[in-house]
């Protein structure tokens, strides 16, 4: 077996995963965005390669292969837009979960955001709840979203 030699990249310096993000998004995430598609995603990812701070997004790579993404938007939830910034896009791909890659591409965009002279950053998840809170996160409230229920956290960014 060869050895994996994992690698945060900057989605601009590897946009040729953008298709392969865009459907693994859409299929975890469609039902959240009623009227989307995998063109639409991929056409929204492109916002991702601009010479921005935000959006952004950071892809675990190994091997020429993408393993999961996490990003930052400047706002994720239509509803909050007083919250800024927010983590999204936290994906790992389904047979390499459970090994902190995850954990890993959140602290990535975490150390971006406090760059950037944010003090705490937001973020939405139908399910995850008990992963994030692991990980620092705390809940902020529990709501209605698009018709699905989801938990509102935070992570402050200041030490």
């Amino acid at each position: 077996m060869t050895e994996r030699s994992p690698t945060i990249f900057n989605l601009k310096e590897k946009a040729e995963h953008i298709p392969t993000l865009a459907t693994w998004h859409h299929e975890e995430w469609s039902y959240l965005n009623p009227g989307g598609s995998v063109e639409k995603r991929i056409e929204k990812m492109q916002n991702y390669l601009f010479d921005e701070s935000v959006p952004n997004m950071f892809v675990w790579v190994e091997e020429n292969h993408v393993i999961g993404s996490a990003g930052i938007l400047a706002c994720d939830m239509d509803t909050k837009p007083e919250f800024t910034p927010w983590l999204a896009s936290v994906y790992v791909k389904p047979d390499r979960r459970n090994e902190g890659i995850g954990a890993a591409l959140v602290k990535k965009v975490i150390q971006h955001a406090k760059a950037l002279g944010h003090g705490e950053i937001f973020l939405f998840t139908p399910s995850k709840e008990d992963f994030y809170k692991a990980i620092g996160w705390k809940t902020i409230s529990k709501e209605e979203y698009r018709g699905e229920l989801v938990t509102v956290m935070k992570i402050g960014l200041i030490d």
